[in-house]
């Protein structure tokens, strides 16, 4: 028995790398299905709502119209938010200069020489293929979110048909665990999107607080592109700290004061996003603020900057599917569940 469970668990292993690796050379494909499997679960309410009540293509029209809106909404503030700011640190470039000067010559004094280090690394042909790569991430994008649109499209429109055919099945208990498994791990979908809502407002409206009472500029549109960037883990709030960082610097007289930025806004993004949204998220959807962290980094290292965004959700459909079938309960129970529920099942 003993040996039989030991190659039980090295068969899993293998599987589980194996399909690691398939899903990180299949990116192209899987990133934006899972992508469109997100977005429907959570639109879905909508979708049905509004089919009950009128033909369902135009259901269908106002649905991706109202998703369209909403994602365009969330680009615009993002766009808001760094247009104006951008536009203030090229009219201070004079005042960043002058800096920059003078770190070079208090480095060149104690023996660092970071002119020839501009000149070997930070050239012409460096900036050049900066924009290749930046025009070519772009191009990327676009073709990525028109494919997770198409998704979204005709998936909402099979959503019924395919809960019939489930429903169709020989086997009444894998109909059961399908849509057990879907409908749960949709609903943990929305709360999801709900708790980190929550979270990026609350760290928007304290990065915009600490802006007004330190009289740093534009703490409005601090506090926006908080919140916007804060939906993307860990990358969003480095940037949301670093560029009012940026401007600190040529706002306060000394230095002191823009350390003193950095390190209070890097507050507000850890207390928030490392303490307090981990520990709302595992409560709402009985998972372990460990294995939360865990996902960002194992689905960023797969899929990248897309990855951050998606890996937990991910987990949570993968967990909430493991709860449902009963050999890989203990999984869940392990990795997902709170312990007592665990012990309610078991008495």
């Amino acid at each position: 028995m003993a040996a039989d469970r030991a190659l039980k668990t090295m068969v899993g292993m293998m599987l589980v790398i194996l399909l690691s690796v398939a899903a990180q050379q299949a990116s192209s494909v899987l990133a934006p299905l899972a992508l469109a499997l997100f977005i429907i679960a959570i639109v879905w309410p909508v979708q049905r709502w509004l089919q009950a009540r009128m033909p369902k293509l135009l259901a269908l029209a106002i649905t991706i119209i109202v998703t369209i809106s909403v994602c365009m909404a969330f680009a615009s503030l993002a766009v808001w938010g760094f247009g104006r700011v951008g536009r203030s640190l090229v009219a201070d470039a004079g005042r960043y200069q002058a800096l920059y000067n003078e770190l070079i010559v208090w480095l060149e004094a104690r023996g660092f020489s970071l002119a020839e280090v501009w000149a070997d690394y930070f050239n012409v042909s460096w900036m050049l293929r900066v924009l290749q790569h930046l025009g070519g991430r772009i191009n990327t994008a676009l073709t990525f979110w028109i494919v997770t649109l198409v998704y979204v499209l005709l998936g909402l429109l099979e959503v019924d048909d395919m809960r019939r055919k489930v429903e169709a099945l020989r086997n009444p208990e894998t109909a059961r665990f399908l849509l057990t498994g879907a409908a749960s791990a949709a609903a943990k979908f929305r709360r999801y999107m709900l708790v980190r809502t929550l979270m990026s407002a609350l760290t928007g409206l304290l990065v915009w607080v600490f802006a007004w009472a330190t009289g740093l500029s534009f703490a409005a549109e601090w506090g926006v592109i908080a919140f916007v960037l804060n939906y993307i883990p860990f990358l969003g709030p480095f940037i949301a700290t670093l560029f009012p960082t940026l401007l600190a610097i040529s706002h306060f007289d000394t230095w002191q004061a823009a350390l003193g930025v950095f390190v209070c806004l890097n507050v507000i993004q850890f207390v928030v996003g490392s303490y307090v949204e981990p520990r709302v998220a595992g409560n709402l959807l009985s998972i372990s603020p460990t294995v939360v962290l865990f996902a960002i980094f194992f689905w960023t290292f797969l899929w990248g900057l897309f990855g951050t965004f998606i890996g937990v959700p991910i987990t949570i459909a993968i967990l909430t599917i493991c709860g449902e079938h009963p050999s890989a309960r203990w999984l869940a129970d392990l990795l997902g569940r709170p312990p007592d529920k665990a012990i309610k099942r078991a008495v």
